[in-house]
């Protein structure tokens, strides 16, 4: 399965994070060994566990949710970090990628699932944050786009509706606030369940896990 997500993906000029969240070493080398890069983790402590045991060449993408205590364990080899969710997490990302002499990537993660467990930004509250220029002033982070979550459920329009908004809301922040910054350029959504409609609705990038390890 994971050569059929992998070609669809390139396909379509859609990067493909392989989540291995709960994975052992030995199935995320038979990945790697078929020239896959790319990984994404949910917990600190496993992403920090399989970086330090791992080929050094692997891009590690933290996908999951993110205390502000946890970013120094991270933040001298991450890649992008996909749950950029408060300003308060931004600011801390900024300062440990300083102290690293890094610039770490990062998505704006906006709340567009239904569910209460759902985390991020809402449109309001984004634009108010970058209409300051508070994100703007971080050197050592780098924007690259959005992230999203659609909701749980079988009813595809509602998830479709979902991934709809979220590319609405990237359209809007590279008008208003990105415009002449090439490196946004990620709209971050879609897994196992539903990558290929946040494909057709303008995902660059997907995280697809369970499909690939089942």
């Amino acid at each position: 399965m994971f050569k059929e997500v992998k070609h669809y993906c390139q396909e379509r000029n859609v990067e493909l994070v392989v989540v291995s969240k709960t994975r052992p070493i030995r199935r995320i080398l038979e990945l790697y060994n078929e020239g896959h890069r790319i990984f994404g983790e949910n917990r600190v402590q496993e992403l920090q566990q399989k970086y330090e045991s791992m080929p050094k060449d692997i891009q590690w993408h933290m996908i999951g949710h993110l205390q502000s205590n946890k970013v120094k364990y991270i933040a001298p080899f991450v890649q992008m970090i996909h749950s950029g969710a408060s300003l308060s997490l931004l600011k801390e990302i900024n300062k440990r990628a300083k102290n690293n002499n890094r610039v770490i990537d990062v998505l704006l993660q906006v709340k567009i699932g239904q569910e209460d467990a759902k985390t991020g930004w809402s449109d309001e509250e984004l634009h108010r944050v970058l209409e300051d220029e508070t994100i703007q002033s971080f050197e050592n982070i780098r924007v690259r786009g959005v992230m999203g979550m659609a909701t749980f459920t079988n009813d595809k329009s509602v998830v479709r509706f979902e991934f709809q908004h979220l590319k609405s809301i990237y359209d809007q922040l590279k008008e208003s606030f990105y415009k002449d910054r090439d490196n946004f350029d990620t709209i971050s959504m879609g897994m196992s369940g539903d990558y290929k409609i946040a494909i057709e609705e303008g995902s660059t990038m997907v995280r697809v896990g369970s499909l690939i390890f089942q």
